[in-house]
């Protein structure tokens, strides 16, 4: 018997080098071999005329040493092989990581095409296969080859299969993540499925999905850092969008009254388990909703998501856990259920140097001109962690949400809502502010926080401003992270739900 190839994962540096070597010599040899220069080591195409799971499909009743009398022709990756005197096994694996055994025998392919198997072959290695499917003696399915080639030399051999990948592996080299685990190719389709549920949600209601510029000239619609970048044609410095909003109102402006877009997003800030420099974001407008029509919006979105990828509104995570999405969402208010938490009324009248003791005796470091943002933080302090079930959060201090309506009825608060699974804010939600005299005012005191060096301050946009002044129609807004929803229904962090995250 000759043993297969060493897996990546159990090889030194030097031996990944010796072994790419030994590969490159076995392509060498397939090209010379070729008859034309569109054999060799890289075909432009192989006969394939079915795939793994069809045969499988097809063929999976078959009894232990039965055979279909069906020849095919398919085409895999080589994952295990196993080499004995005049009978060879390997194990083909297709892109979603189904599998099927190739016996190569002496007798069916004859003394010359069985040596050549035995030298060119190696883990890795893309194969095309043509004969019978059957059952072998031990219930495998199998083709038994009568003819085969070469489809894709690998020249590095992959990681053992049978062992976990690192983290590091599986985030820095995707590639090879989506080739040992079926973890990682199920949320690839789990994100297809999601994307194509939120779509489908929208254009039942009659939403018009459209691309607004990533490419700014003011970064607005968010308070974030961003990335700065320079336009060689028109010699300026432009950014990478934060936030699509303010394109999206315009689009609210001219008439699109259900609008949505899809798309990446930039903010230069931090990553960790919940953010990523560049991530996917949706956000969607409806003239004539609020923030509470949109929150209705919002459940609907994310639990026909959930019922698109796992069948259910209750989801279970990668770990095993269930996560029930299903039901009327709880609504609380943030002032009101932050007071419960410290068993103090805090009102938006509470002074902000009250806010900083019971700041500092929660232990929260900050230093900030703005109440509102003591009164976020001491929210997420003493209530964010005790949310288990998807709640949305209502009515956030007006100095921290400069785009949003001011509250119909509760001074001191605006219209806007954060939707809370998992203990992290998944989506955000607002009645939004369409008076241009009061936007502006807004913004002039973002411009004055920008000036006092305020690096995620909004900057005054006065063709966004313009444009509210040809008047938009009361509108209900809300803005959604694609990868956030995917941990919401896969339970994985974000650089799982990112088939190729940012890493240093």
């Amino acid at each position: 018997m000759t043993d297969a190839p060493t897996p990546q994962a159990d090889l030194t540096d030097d031996e990944i080098s010796e072994q790419k070597a030994v590969r490159l010599g076995k392509r060498e040899r397939l090209i010379a071999q070729a008859e034309t220069a569109a054999g060799g080591a890289y075909p432009v195409q192989v006969p394939v005329t079915t795939t793994i799971p069809e045969v499988r499909a097809a063929w999976g009743h078959l009894a232990a040493d039965e055979a279909s009398g069906e020849t095919v022709g398919v085409a895999g990756r080589v994952v295990h092989l196993r080499n004995t005197g005049k009978l060879c096994f390997a194990v083909l694996q297709s892109g979603d990581g189904s599998r099927i055994q190739a016996m190569v025998s002496l007798a069916a392919v004859g003394e010359e095409s069985l040596i050549a198997w035995k030298e060119l072959v190696d883990l890795g290695d893309h194969v095309f296969v043509s004969g019978e499917v059957a059952s072998s003696r031990r219930g495998e399915l199998s083709i038994m080859v009568t003819a085969w080639e070469i489809a894709s030399k690998a020249l590095l051999p992959l990681p053992n299969l049978h062992n976990e990948l690192s983290e590091e592996t599986r985030v820095r080299s995707r590639y090879l993540d989506l080739i040992a685990r079926d973890q990682a190719r199920q949320t690839v389709l789990d994100r297809a499925a999601t994307m194509a549920s939120l779509r489908s949600t929208f254009a039942d209601r009659g939403f018009v999905e459209v691309e607004t510029p990533m490419l700014q000239v003011i970064h607005g619609g968010a308070s974030a850092r961003p990335f700065v970048t320079h336009s060689n044609a028109f010699d300026t410095d432009l950014y990478l969008r934060i936030a699509p909003e303010l394109y999206l109102k315009r689009a609210v402006v001219g008439g699109i009254d259900h609008v949505f877009e899809i798309n990446r997003n930039f903010r230069n800030e931090g990553a960790d388990s919940t953010h990523s420099p560049e991530f996917a974001m949706l956000e969607a407008y409806q003239a004539y909703g609020d923030y509470n029509s949109i929150a209705d919006l919002t459940q609907t979105l994310i639990q026909n998501a959930a019922q698109a990828v796992s069948g259910s509104h209750v989801v279970t995570w990668a770990d095993g856990t269930e996560y029930d999405l299903g039901g009327q969402w709880e609504r609380i208010r943030m002032y009101d259920s932050l007071s419960e938490a410290i068993g103090e009324e805090i009102t938006p009248e509470t002074p902000i140097a009250r806010l900083r003791e019971l700041a500092a005796d929660a232990g929260i470091e900050i230093e900030h001109p703005l109440a509102g943002k003591y009164v976020e933080e001491l929210w997420e302090h003493h209530v964010k962690g005790d949310l288990v079930r998807p709640t949305f959060v209502m009515d956030f201090p007006v100095d921290t949400s400069p785009l949003v309506r001011a509250h119909r009825s509760r001074e001191g608060v605006v219209e806007k809502w954060d939707l809370y699974t998992r203990g992290f804010e998944l989506a955000t939600g607002y009645s939004e502010l369409i008076d241009p005299v009061v936007q502006r005012e807004r913004f002039v005191e973002q411009a004055k926080l920008a000036a006092a060096g305020d690096n995620e301050a909004m900057r005054l946009d006065e063709e966004f401003l313009r444009a509210l002044e040809f008047g938009m129609p009361p509108t209900g807004g809300m803005g959604m992270g694609i990868d956030r929803l995917l941990m919401a229904i896969t339970g994985l962090g974000i650089r799982e739900t990112i088939l190729f995250p940012l890493v240093k």
